[in-house]
């Protein structure tokens, strides 16, 4: 059965798109620690980070540099963390967590709730700046 992460990938569930290229696609999180907290997702379907040949693997990271410098230049903030948990989706991918402290990336906290238009309007700003 398909990941969640490649059912956003072939448009059956949509998504809040940041960027996409051929082998990867970068999506806001639907339950973001903060504001900004982006998902960086290689789309061919591999469990874990580690079993992706290495040209995806130095690719997905290449992408999530990109990403992450249009966050860090749209979302106020001191720096972008980096996470790679994969527990939750059978599909391995990257977080992208806009921080101040180290307390904005712990995943015990409480997710936030944005309306769809907060949503659309934080992957716009994102976007934007990736094409500067």
């Amino acid at each position: 059965m398909p990941s969640i992460f490649t059912k956003i990938i072939n448009q059956e569930i949509p998504a809040y798109r940041i960027a996409e290229s051929e082998h990867y696609i970068a999506i806001l999180d639907a339950f973001p620690l903060v504001k900004g907290h982006t998902l960086v997702i290689p789309k061919l379907e591999v469990d874990k980070l580690s079993d992706l040949n290495l040209d995806l693997y130095l690719g997905l990271f290449g992408f999530a540099k990109k990403v992450s410098a249009a966050i860090e230049s749209s979302i106020p903030c001191n720096r972008v963390s980096m996470h790679v948990i994969g527990l939750e989706v059978p599909h391995a991918h990257i977080h992208l967590i806009p921080i101040n402290t180290t307390n904005d990336c712990n995943f015990a906290n409480q997710k936030i709730k944005f309306s769809k238009e907060e949503f659309e309007n934080t992957a716009k700003l994102i976007t934007a700046h990736l094409k500067k």
